[in-house]
């Protein structure tokens, strides 16, 4: 939040070089900002724990204490303000603060953000900064055995995570590894406040016709009686369209700012991004006139953004509106990007979230089992129209909200994170937890559940009052899912949200989805592998096998691969072999999203929102993610590009009928032409015909119905494929394929697929035709991270693709050579 300051900006930075020394008196060199298990792997002290089953050899490195230890030189300038901050923008977990041997501050909460006056402690020249830490495992243990926590875990996973305020997911969860983290994981500084110093910034937003008006409230910090005055400007692009100037009183300035003819910001794929800039500049009135003594500034979107519920005919809405236009939510789960998660960059951040964007999702939820992302993250999503379901980190167990002390930690948290996150124009949604409704609470405390008396002291009581005193303009869900009303059912079709695992831990068929009424679905999702590339860099060649136990170290769903392959063998052919297999499994993952997204689309407005389980990984393993741990982009986020587009063609097959629909997220109404071809396994065409349809703004279309029961009759259902192609003025803006059997069924012939490659400006244009029908057609680079604008889609004979490759590690000279084009039938014996 802040700016270069003035002379109160004299700070001395500690992030950089640390030693850590273990309890069991070993000693290693450190980074700040980092953790244990990064000096070490650094060291060579622990193998990757990434790689095989290595995972399971590092345990004794939670179950260490480890003290981080560094001597810094203070300048005088430092020495001779009033006050001196020792500031610690993260802290995991439970440490003792000492400088020059003396005790400073007992901490116990990695999601907050500390500041202590050390002013007394220090000394001119060379100082000690000590964090000595503590493995919250023992802690864990010690209060399990008092009273265990009712939870949810799995393999290698410690019991009791919820006494600690310390990301759940460190302790594993059913996508990541158990690597109990240490150390001072986010930046340190000691920071001289001679006069005064910018705490926070609010900005909050009134909007009318023609204008917003903003009211700034700055909390300013002081460390003299000197008078202040500070000087507030508002710019867009660089050029100031507002300002105004305040007295600061008492500890806090106020500007009431009108910015006429406001540029709004819109999630993406509904308009633009302007970011206006806020800047409050603290001036003394016994100093230069021109030097601030400390700047805060934000960066604000000019938006309305709310979740609106009311009465309607099916029950309660769920629906997200932006500037009071209803839009339906398209997206992903986040979890963080890294189990060791000091290392990701921001460059894997815009990357991962610039990847979302470019599926058309407009939304992100920030699940609660991981950690309050950097300030970075959400600067992205503002940038790139990203809305922030923001979830509050508590998950999939029962707390101890019964215990005052407990309680007071979390309120401190959650008014911390508020204060840091409220400007974002992304901020979305506040929610209490994730999924503790789904099982985790009822009448009372027993071995299974906590009960709904301390269930509502946390997620009805103190998070909201959080909220509503220091974010009253962002709304609170409770948790997710939550059926409002109705605690005997928390995935109540009528009303709220919903996690749906019918498909996958249910074993239902993908089909189940069509059979949905939910409003808004925040969980679902498929497994995959990820593809071959990924899999060697922590395999060996003969661990290569989906049941090899490294395989299975890599999958920590219990029932994972097996179920992959249970799911698999209902929709396609055995694969020839181990990389087919890890192809086939995304494509089957693609699939089934499709069959879920397609469907909730086309309810609207009953349905309002879809945000698959997940985005992103946070190593190598099998999961539900559509971008794996490397950044490699798996099928199913190629499948998200089409079915999140903002206009979607496509049809349901009802036995011999096919139902077309066309599916707009535009603000206008559409005029085309559903054409639709129905051809044999050759690609002849058999049948054919066209649509008109105007498709509604922000809704779903009937487009009309084909009765192929004679067609069907002569040729079977297993002999005919229907394509489709939404044609607007001559443009195919979405195409789509309706079977009427299983693809195992399909007796595809070899499609004879002819590439054509060419340089086009720093990449390469690449021509696809086949002579025969090329089903989830794939094109790769051997040995290369591509970027494709379209992969993993059907090639119909007769209709070239033409495709854009880009890549950083392969010469454009080079892409003829190493292109690899597979489709369906490659995975045939």
């Amino acid at each position: 939040m802040r700016g270069a300051g003035g002379v109160s900006g004299a700070r001395v930075p500690l992030d950089g070089a640390w030693t850590a020394v273990g309890s069991d008196g070993s000693e290693v060199p450190a980074t700040v900002p980092g953790s244990i298990h990064l000096d070490l792997l650094a060291a060579g002290r622990i193998p990757d724990p990434f790689v095989g089953d290595h995972e399971r050899h590092v345990q004794w490195v939670g179950n260490t204490d480890w003290t981080f230890r560094r001597v810094v030189a203070v300048p005088e300038e430092v020495l001779d303000a009033p006050r001196v901050l020792l500031c610690a923008n993260g802290l995991d977990t439970l440490a003792t603060v000492r400088l020059n041997g003396t005790p400073v501050a007992e901490v116990n909460n990695m999601h907050r953000r500390w500041r202590w006056d050390v002013r007394e402690h220090l000394r001119p020249g060379e100082n000690v900064v000590e964090v000595a830490f503590r493995s919250p495992l023992p802690v864990l243990a010690e209060r399990q055995a008092e009273r265990a926590l009712p939870e949810w875990r799995g393999v290698l996973e410690p019991a009791g995570r919820a006494y600690v305020r310390k990301s759940p997911a460190t302790f594993g969860w059913d996508w990541g590894p158990v690597l109990v983290t240490q150390g001072i994981w986010r930046s340190i500084w000691l920071e001289a406040v001679p006069v005064a110093r910018v705490s926070d910034v609010w900005v909050r937003q009134r909007h009318r016709s023609g204008a917003v008006d903003l009211s700034v409230a700055v909390a300013v910090e002081r460390s003299s009686d000197a008078a202040l005055r500070a000087v507030c400007t508002v710019a867009l692009d660089g050029a100031e369209v507002a300002g105004a100037e305040a007295p600061v009183t008492g500890d806090t300035a106020r500007f009431e700012i009108e910015v006429a003819d406001p540029a709004l910001w819109w999630p993406n794929g509904m308009g633009e991004q302007p970011l206006y800039t806020v800047r409050v500049e603290v001036l003394s009135e016994e100093g230069p006139v021109d030097v601030p003594v400390d700047v805060g500034e934000r960066q604000v979107g000019l938006r309305t953004l709310r979740l609106v519920r009311e009465p309607d005919a099916w029950g309660e809405s769920f629906r997200f509106e932006a500037n009071g236009v209803p839009f339906f939510a398209k997206g992903a789960n986040w979890i963080p990007a890294d189990a060791l998660v000091t290392r990701v960059t921001p460059e894997q951040t815009d990357h991962l979230l610039g990847s979302a964007a470019d599926a058309h999702m407009n939304m992100v939820r920030v699940w609660g089992g991981g950690v309050y992302e950097t300030d970075g993250f959400y600067d992205a999503c503002d940038r790139l129209g990203l809305c922030v379901w923001q979830d509050f980190l508590f998950a999939c167990s029962a707390y101890p909200a019964d215990d005052a002390a407990f309680r007071e930690t979390v309120r401190a948290e959650a008014r911390d994170v508020v204060r840091r996150l409220r400007h974002h124009a992304s901020l979305a949604l506040w929610c209490g937890n994730n999924e503790i409704e789904q099982g985790l609470v009822g009448d009372g405390w027993t071995d299974e559940h906590m009960g709904w008396h301390d269930y509502d002291r946390l997620f009805n009581g103190l998070l909201p009052d959080v909220v509503r005193d220091l974010d009253p303009g962002t709304d609170y869900w409770p948790g997710s899912p939550h059926s409002p009303g109705n605690r005997d059912e928390f995935n109540d079709h009528a009303r709220g949200d919903a996690h749906l695992w019918d498909v996958w831990h249910g074993r239902k068929p993908f089909e189940w989805y069509r059979t949905c009424e939910h409003r808004f679905c925040s969980e679902f999702g498929f497994q995959s592998f990820p593809e071959l590339r990924t899999v060697e860099a922590f395999t060996e060649p003969e661990d290569r096998n989906v049941t090899s136990y490294v395989m299975e170290c890599h999958q920590r769903s219990p029932p994972g691969n097996a179920l992959i392959l249970h799911y698999l063998l209902d929709w396609f052919r055995l694969p020839t072999d181990f990389g087919q297999t890890l192809r086939l499994s995304q494509v089957l993952q693609g699939l089934a999203m499709q069959h879920a997204v397609e469907h909730w689309r086309r309810s609207m407005p009953r349905g309002m929102g879809t945000l698959y389980w997940q985005l992103n990984d946070c190593w190598p393993v099998a999961s539900w993610s559509s971008i794996d741990y490397v950044g490699r982009w798996k099928a199913l986020h190629h499948l998200a590009r089409r079915f999140y587009a903002p206009l979607l063609v496509s049809g349901v097959e009802d036995g011999t009928r096919v139902v077309l629909h066309v599916t707009s997220d535009l603000r206008e109404p559409v005029a085309g032409a559903v054409v639709w071809t129905l051809t044999d396994l050759d690609g002849a065409v058999v049948r054919q015909g066209r649509q008109p349809v105007e498709a509604a703004p922000a809704a779903n279309t009937l487009a009309g119905e084909i009765d192929l029961a004679d067609e069907i009759k002569e040729h079977t259902p297993r002999g005919l494929m229907l394509w489709l192609a939404l044609d607007v003025d001559g443009d195919v803006l979405a195409r789509n394929l309706v079977l009427f059997a299983r693809p195992k069924h399909l007796a595809l012939r070899d499609p004879e697929i002819e590439t054509h490659v060419e340089a086009e400006g720093d990449g390469v244009r690449v021509t696809l035709a086949a002579r025969r029908p090329a089903l989830w057609t794939t094109v790769a680079v051997d040995g290369a991270d591509v970027w494709l604008s379209d992969n993993v889609f059907h090639l119909r004979p007769g209709e070239p693709r033409m495709i854009t490759l880009r890549s950083a590690t392969c010469p454009v000279a080079d892409v003829a050579s190493r292109l690899r084009v597979e489709s369906l039938r490659d995975t045939y014996a």
